[in-house]
């Protein structure tokens, strides 16, 4: 599936490994790393819910946010707009990340 970045300081700690904004552990800017690399290898949505270590799941209350967990404490949200009748394929747009526990 197709990534993109709906957030400026996003793209800032994946080009650059670091952001002004996220303050975040090594472990942390890893699995987010690795996650990207899980979410552009994607076929479709299938593939994201096959892992059960992503932990991805839509956002309850949102209508297209979904999130693939980092840790136990941070979560990568982001929407999906489908680019198929079926809700199967999209382009993935990355909207933040959160604090599992509420607050961001």
């Amino acid at each position: 599936m197709e990534v993109v970045f709906n957030n400026n300081k996003l793209l800032d700690l994946y080009e650059k490994g670091k952001s002004n904004k996220y303050k975040l552990e090594k472990q942390v800017v890893k699995s987010f790393f690795e996650v990207i690399s899980v979410l552009e290898a994607a076929k479709d949505i299938h593939d994201l819910w096959k892992m059960p270590s992503l932990n991805f799941e839509k956002l309850e209350g949102c209508k297209k946010l979904y999130s693939a967990r980092l840790n136990n404490k941070y979560r990568l949200e982001m929407s999906i707009e489908w680019t198929d009748a079926h809700c199967i394929v999209g382009i993935i747009a990355l909207e933040e990340i959160s604090n599992h526990y509420g607050g961001r």
